[in-house]
């Protein structure tokens, strides 16, 4: 029995440009049975798929375009019926590319804003909780374990478990998770990091509540937003060098 699939990306094409066809109309069964017809159905879904995927995306930006010109523009071409020459197709294809360029750059004002906006409300509530404090940076901090080991400085290298929220409880990297703590130059991450954990004795659990200006500005970083405030909840396990002074002193004692 052959396999028979219902309805294509170019029947439903067809379909849509149309505009006039009743939702009842059946589109053209089609038979994937040979090589070359599921290479020929894979080129055209391959295809259609792309235009999906990207039209979907300018339509968050709020650049709209018009489907069933998009699928007609597809079936001129299959037919070598295009209604434009490359001249008019490259100017059409630049302008929409600026505009698309500006609707980009808007959003991600937008975005960052947004992001600025909500952080600054976070950290003036959080400034007056019980138990917090905040230097003279504008790095809020909360001892939540204070251990009795000696403070890293900005040229030590440490080892610390960590979980990193968005400040709304969004977990975008954590040690614990992996299971595996995370050693690093603490010169060498952003300053609310540097500046945080030097405040922590080692065997301290502190929650650092960074500013996007000790954090990663306005970029956008990953699963960051541009102007984040982060929030980390930080174990400060051990000082590297500290560990290798302890036991050069342990060697000379012997």
């Amino acid at each position: 029995m052959k396999k028979v699939i219902k309805i294509s990306a170019l029947a439903a094409a067809v379909v849509l440009a149309a505009g006039c066809q009743e939702k009842t109309t059946r589109a053209p069964e089609v038979e994937l049975t040979t090589d070359d017809q599921k290479a020929a159905y894979a080129i055209g879904a391959s295809v259609g798929n792309f235009a999906s995927q990207t039209l979907k995306q300018q339509d968050e930006l709020g650049v709209v375009l018009d489907r069933a010109l998009v699928q007609q523009g597809l079936l001129d071409a299959l037919a070598d019926q295009v209604k434009m020459n490359e001249e008019e197709m490259g100017s059409a294809l630049r302008a929409h590319e600026q505009k698309m360029n500006t609707a980009v750059k808007e959003n991600a004002t937008r975005k960052r804003e947004e992001s600025r906006k909500t952080g600054a409300k976070y950290l003036e509530d959080n400034a007056g909780k019980e138990g917090v404090s905040v230097t003279e940076s504008g790095l809020q901090y909360e001892v939540i374990k204070q251990g009795d080991g000696p403070k890293p400085t900005a040229a030590d290298t440490v080892t610390v478990h960590y979980t990193g929220k968005l400040t709304d409880g969004t977990v975008f990297d954590s040690s614990k998770q992996r299971g595996q703590p995370a050693t690093f130059p603490l010169a060498n991450v952003i300053k609310g990091w540097t500046e945080g954990v030097a405040l922590m004795p080692v065997g301290s659990e502190y929650r650092l509540t960074i500013p996007a200006e000790l954090a990663y500005g306005d970029q956008e970083v990953g699963s960051i937003p541009a102007g984040s405030v982060l929030v980390f909840d930080v174990e400060l396990i051990s000082i590297e060098d500290e560990d290798k002074d302890e036991s050069k002193e342990k060697v000379e004692s012997k």
